[in-house]
């Protein structure tokens, strides 16, 4: 890191399902204006913004954050797959951390709708049709499952077909998931749920069941991040401090090997923590606490061996004896994560960064991780891209 980048506000709106939230640019505006009110910043400070949306038209961000001010400023559009929120936080962090500007946003929002995500476009090659000749190739094509359920149940098989792990323990995850959304406002699903009730739920693919995968999702959230200089000038909170940042994309690897984990970003997640753990110069046994993936109960399974949480081959234990959850070693998606709190691609990675900004402040209610210093961020898009931000709290 050049130069100290912090966090000094953060702004999520409740996550609702689609059909049930206000338009975008009203999300949208609303998020910023959190952010900025948590802040303290007056947004005529703000000296570039960097929105990200997947589902929307060319110059949506412009339209979401004029609610906020017409202040002139460069607003950049972003569209990164399911990693968009946090691929603006990192080109914020960047333009703060190289001198560029003092202050930033960055700002997600997705206004979904409602079934399984598909292209909008028929009329070109997909962005993903190397991944989904890919997996045709290695596992075959089910025309009636959706395509993402497919991607990451097929990294599930695998797993399963190397450690021989029981389908429940995908299930767990989603109970755990629950239990934590259960404590968070924000959150779309509040009821918990029995492992009997998440592995009966409808089959979607093999081993995941309904409840075993994100919902489709509205929401908006934002981050303010500025340079020390700038925080202390204007009397901000610089509790917490990006203490690294890495992001990363696919290489031969992904698409050369047999193994459906390596297609739905195994190596891109590994790649970018160790860069993160390296930079920072600590290791995963240090962190306390945990925002990751979960767009599927398998991703979120293998994730935790990618980010080094628990060794290779070990992540059933993990999960059973409850190390993924309070009272156990690291504290994994405390606000519910994408199972339960919900998924609009483009704000995900804004919320994660708001719920971790929150735990290292010591400001998460009933989710609180006790004593929270180093709080890890991992945000997936196939196509690809992942990004794995470190936050520190700072006195």
């Amino acid at each position: 890191m050049q130069r100290p980048v912090h966090v000094v506000g953060v702004g999520m709106i409740p996550f609702t399902k689609p059909g049930q939230s206000d338009p975008y640019t009203v999300m949208g505006a609303r998020a910023a204006r959190l952010a900025l009110d948590d802040a303290g910043v007056d947004y005529a400070l703000v000296e570039q913004a960097y929105v990200g949306y997947v589902y929307g038209d060319s110059t949506a961000g412009q339209a979401a954050i004029y609610g906020v001010g017409l202040t002139g400023i460069p607003v950049f559009n972003l569209n990164n797959n399911c990693s968009t929120g946090s691929s603006a936080l990192f080109l914020a962090r960047q333009a703060v951390e190289s001198g560029v500007v003092e202050c930033a946003i960055a700002l997600g929002f997705e206004q979904m709708q409602p079934g399984a995500l598909k292209g909008h476009y028929e009329d070109r090659p997909s962005p993903l049709a190397k991944f989904a000749e890919a997996m045709t190739e290695k596992q075959g094509y089910d025309r009636e499952a959706p395509r993402a359920a497919q991607f990451f149940g097929g990294a599930g098989r695998d797993y399963m077909a190397q450690y021989g792990i029981r389908r429940d323990t995908f299930g767990r995850i989603s109970v755990k998931a629950r239990q934590h959304a259960a404590r968070n406002p924000l959150a779309v699903f509040r009821q918990t749920l029995t492992l009997d009730e998440v592995m009966n739920s409808a089959p979607v693919f093999d081993p995941l069941t309904r409840f075993q995968c994100c919902p489709p999702t509205c929401g908006a959230a934002a981050a303010i991040v500025c340079s020390a200089e700038f925080a202390k000038k204007h009397g901000l909170d610089m509790r917490v401090v990006i203490a690294a940042q890495a992001m990363t994309t696919d290489t031969p690897a992904t698409f050369g090997s047999a193994d459906m984990r390596k297609l739905v970003g195994y190596d891109m997640t590994a790649n970018a923590a160790k860069q993160v753990y390296e930079a920072a110069g600590i290791g995963p046994e240090e962190l306390d606490v945990v925002e990751l993936h979960d767009c599927f109960t398998a991703n979120e399974l293998i994730t935790y061996e990618a980010l080094g949480l628990t060794p290779e081959g070990t992540a059933e234990r993990f999960i059973v004896e409850g190390e993924n959850t309070y009272g156990g070693r690291v504290v994994t998606n405390p606000s519910g994560g994408l199972l339960s709190k919900g998924h609009p691609l483009g704000a995900t990675g804004l919320a994660q960064c708001s719920e971790l900004v929150w735990q290292l402040r010591g400001q998460a209610d009933q989710r609180q991780v006790e004593g929270a210093r180093l709080a890890l961020q991992h945000n997936l898009g196939l196509g690809g891209a992942c990004v794995v931000t470190l936050y520190q709290a700072v006195q």
